[in-house]
């Protein structure tokens, strides 16, 4: 196995899908390649979750 470049689909940049990135995916059995890079994940996650974080974003409670 070797180190692959692929296009985000999001922002259409080319990011690198390591070796030990492959590795994980295949012992967790996913099958599919991701399609976006690191940036463009964690903004979806962020968006899914409504951005506010762990905690939610309720503001100051003083």
């Amino acid at each position: 196995m070797a180190d692959k470049t692929l296009k985000c689909k999001d922002c259409g940049e080319d990011f690198v899908f390591t070796e030990g990135e492959q590795s994980f995916y295949k012992e967790k059995g996913f099958e599919n390649q991701p399609q976006r890079c690191p940036a463009c994940r964690k903004a979806k996650k962020n968006q899914r979750s409504g951005g506010g974080g762990r905690y939610g974003s309720y503001g100051d409670r003083n």
